[in-house]
């Protein structure tokens, strides 16, 4: 048996673990942890580094001693959440662990503002790629991340201090050491100018406008939407120059916005794919030449509570100052699309999206995609919808046809790469 505790944030271990560490052959866990518990002398000791051979002197234990010299993992918090739990149990099997949880340190930082979490997403950096986190803080009003070496508050900070938003990043350290911990409320320009050390475990990034809200029934941060592809009025625009909900539903369907995305839309005009985009989660940059574009943008997204950051400037001139997409949407252009067109595919991680009304444009575009390495496939949208005459009766009314034609980037090969 493998007995799991959680601790670090200032309660003293249970009394099961207690127990358990009466009678542990074996005790894993941070220098932190073990000098915070009494470890019997004939106990062997591993402090937690690397976690492959921790697993592997696990497994050497149990298979020689089995469960007559129990082992005992010391973990921060709560070892299910982000934790240890998972190797342990991908290792060895859930029916082999006894879990005794601590306080999480997300839960604990959230406490210290007074703050409730059901309605918060949760993002881990610790050994993974940043932009996931720098992304979710930028499309939800509360997030909290968990940090590690290389993404920590300052970097977390440089990332978000252009073009963030009303947010404010809570620093919480060394959570539940009466003489250590620290909970401090910083700009992200702050953050990134400050040396902050290794003792960080969770930064919250908030806007704080939104962190108190309403009753929730499910935890966790809001649904999808339940409806997309909305109708045009649903969005102010000027002389219908918006992206028709057909077009709209395939373009979305091709651009597949989600969660820790970052998705660009290129000559945004009223903002309809940009809000729509934000509405699945995915952190959302929109791009307009006009100012009175610009205004639209931001009216809409307020209009649909969504985040959306709006660049105001011309494509693809603004395009350099901006952080690597997963996807792009390009509604826009003129005698320069082509050009915009292959600066977003050499940039664009995975996806990108071009809508059109002229025929003539569609072969450079065509070959922009593939020039690029994408493969490229498209469609001419051509739809006529129910409209009303006199008389109760009901006509086809046609829409403009556009062309829609849509780049993906293969999955790159894993030939000749050893498995």
């Amino acid at each position: 048996m493998i007995t799991v505790v959680g601790t670090g944030t200032g309660a003293p271990p249970p009394a099961r673990a207690e127990a358990a560490l009466a009678g542990a052959g074996l005790v894993v866990g941070g220098r932190r942890h073990l000098a915070a518990v009494r470890v019997p002398g004939t106990a062997e000791r591993i402090v937690l580094g690397p976690l492959a051979p921790a697993l592997d002197a696990i497994e050497r234990h149990l298979d020689k001693h089995g469960d007559a010299q129990p082992v005992v993992v010391l973990a921060s918090g709560d070892p299910g959440f982000f934790g240890i739990v998972r190797a342990l149990a991908e290792r060895f099997g859930p029916e082999r662990l006894a879990v005794s949880p601590g306080v999480s340190s997300v839960a604990t930082a959230f406490a210290r503002l007074g703050l409730t979490w059901d309605d918060a997403v949760v993002v881990s950096a610790h050994g993974r790629d940043l932009r996931t986190a720098v992304n979710v803080c930028r499309a939800h009003p509360k997030v909290a991340v968990l940090t590690g070496p290389g993404a920590g508050p300052a970097e977390l900070g440089a990332a978000l201090a252009y073009r963030s938003g009303e947010r404010v990043l809570v620093v919480a350290s060394s959570l539940g050491d009466p003489g250590g911990e620290r909970v401090e409320r910083v700009t992200p320009a702050e953050a990134a100018t400050r040396d902050w050390g290794p003792a960080v475990s969770v930064v919250l990034c908030l806007d704080e406008s939104r962190a108190v809200a309403p009753v929730r029934t499910v935890a966790g941060p809001p649904e999808g939407p339940a409806r997309w592809a909305l109708a045009e009025t649903d969005f102010a625009h000027r002389d219908s120059m918006i992206t028709k909900f057909e077009v709209r539903a395939l373009a979305l369907a091709r651009l597949g916005p989600r969660r820790g995305d970052l998705v660009w839309d290129v000559g945004s005009g009223s903002g309809s794919v940009a809000v729509e985009c934000a509405r699945f989660g995915a952190a959302v940059t929109a791009i307009e030449k006009t100012r009175d574009g610009v205004e639209r943008i931001r009216a809409n997204a307020a209009a649909h509570g969504v985040d959306v950051q709006v660049v105001h400037g011309a494509a693809p001139t603004v395009l350099s100052d901006l952080d690597d997409p997963d996807a792009v949407f390009i509604g826009g252009g003129g005698r320069e699309l082509p050009v915009i067109v292959t600066a977003c595919a050499r940039r664009a991680r995975r996806a990108v999206v071009v809508a059109m009304a002229a025929l003539d444009r569609v072969p450079a575009v065509r070959e922009a995609l593939t020039a690029a390495g994408f493969d490229c496939e498209g469609v001419l949208l051509q739809s006529s919808r129910l409209a009303p005459l006199p008389g109760e009766v009901t006509r086809l009314a046609a829409t403009n046809p556009v062309f829609l034609l849509w780049g993906v980037r293969p999955p790159a090969s894993t030939e000749g790469v050893p498995q």
